[in-house]
């Protein structure tokens, strides 16, 4: 069965725009405002535990809605639809950010929820939420977030290698990129688990 959590990726991987490339940093500096960059932090023992970046203004409210969703879910079993919405709404506007910053697209990510070459889709959970999954979301997440933080570092890697090969060459090589895909798959749907989407525990997979 497909995991609820689905990131579409059109490639990109020749004819590649070197000048937006050269200053993606730069030219992403308002999404990574707004929904963050690279990584995820989440609340942990009190701490902030952050894997490779920050969540933004939209990802601040989005993990203090998630805290309201744990109780929500765990005492009477419903995920606000208003929350959920929003939620939604952020992952979606993060899922193309990051394929923006990462260089896996050249075209300017919009700025709320339109039409983009990356797409993130949700499937509602069936039937009633699992709420002692919800209740112990934080520790069962551990083993996936530290596999994933190895994924985020050989990410940035390649994609650093990415950016010169761009800049240099206009292309961005084809085994590179698949992973870089693979890798933002891994991190929406990690993302759509912590902020309580679904049920279903992501996979260690990049595909």
């Amino acid at each position: 069965m497909a995991y609820p959590v689905s990131v579409t990726v059109e490639p990109r991987i020749a004819n590649r725009n070197r000048l937006t490339t050269a200053f993606r940093i730069i030219l992403a500096i308002p999404h990574f405002i707004l929904v963050g960059g690279l990584g995820f932090s989440v609340l942990s023992r009190g701490s902030r535990t952050s894997f490779g970046g920050e969540t933004g203004i939209l990802g601040a409210i989005a993990i203090l809605l998630a805290i309201v969703s744990w109780f929500t879910i765990v005492i009477a079993g419903n995920h606000v639809s208003g929350i959920r919405q929003f939620t939604l709404f952020f992952l979606r506007w993060r899922g193309r950010a990051l394929a923006y910053l990462m260089l896996l697209e050249d075209q300017y990510p919009p700025f709320g929820d339109l039409a983009y070459p990356v797409a993130v889709s949700v499937v509602d959970p069936a039937g009633p939420r699992r709420r002692l999954s919800v209740f112990l979301r934080i520790l069962l997440v551990i083993p996936n977030l530290i596999v994933f933080g190895f994924v985020v570092a050989a990410w940035m890697v390649t994609t650093v290698f990415a950016w010169f090969t761009i800049v240099i060459a206009g292309s961005y090589p084809a085994a590179l990129y698949h992973f870089s895909a693979g890798a933002l798959r891994w991190s929406i749907r990690l993302e759509a688990y912590l902020l309580l989407l679904v049920d279903d525990y992501p996979p260690f997979s990049l595909g």
